[in-house]
């Protein structure tokens, strides 16, 4: 790594996404960045940060997602890990009973969802699924388990990846986005072993929280 000095706009392009870090524990979308700094085009948040890679104050992940380098972690404060949701006592669902205060350990990640090892997350681009309330930015959360006909899916096909309901047929598949300015996607049946389902989708995290996804009405 270089740790070579930063020009102005590469300090201030560097301040923004690790203050955003900082309040909102993630990191900010290109499109949040664009319209906060009014670049007309994503290519201009892609040289700054691989400007800022290139200096070694950003580094890249296993996963292809940048970070800050271990030296520079101390810039995003120190954070308490939570290891889950206290459960402080017992109440009554019934008669009116006495209250009864007493630790009785935590509710966590594996009690939450007893599938955990079988879960993972996607961050959304773009606006396809706004109407099933899943918008730019938020999480999606997927499981490795088959999709029925309907279920909302993450797709890849032809080397890019989707997420949309699916439903498939006689006539091949169809993906049908949650939003009237986007299009069906119709594969054709001899097409299909192209096509591979990467999860289910359960539930996606924004900034309200964790939204469960709605069963669907039989």
């Amino acid at each position: 790594m270089d740790n070579a000095h930063l020009t102005r706009k590469q300090h201030e392009f560097f301040t923004f996404i690790v203050e955003y870090k900082k309040e909102h524990e993630v990191w900010p979308t290109y499109r949040e960045i664009a319209d906060h700094f009014g670049y007309a085009s994503p290519n201009s948040v892609t040289q700054n940060i691989q400007a800022l890679l290139k200096k070694g104050y950003l580094v890249k992940r296993d996963d292809e997602e940048y970070d800050l380098p271990e030296e520079k972690k101390s810039l995003l404060g120190e954070t308490e890990e939570k290891e889950g949701i206290p459960v402080r006592g017992l109440i009554a669902a019934g008669s009116l009973q006495e209250a009864v205060e007493a630790n009785l350990g935590s509710i966590t990640m594996d009690t939450l969802f007893p599938d955990l090892e079988d879960l993972f997350a996607l961050r959304v681009t773009g606006f396809s699924m706004k109407d099933v309330g899943i918008y730019d930015g938020d999480f999606v959360l997927l499981m490795d388990t088959d999709v029925k006909n309907g279920d909302i899916g993450a797709v890849l096909y032809n080397g890019e990846t989707s997420l949309k309901k699916i439903y498939w047929d006689d006539d091949g598949l169809r993906l049908e986005p949650a939003n009237p300015e986007y299009e069906d996607i119709f594969i054709e049946p001899d097409l299909f072993e192209e096509v591979r389902i990467i999860g289910k989708y359960i539930g996606h995290v924004n900034r309200q929280g964790f939204q469960r996804a709605v069963p669907k009405v039989a």
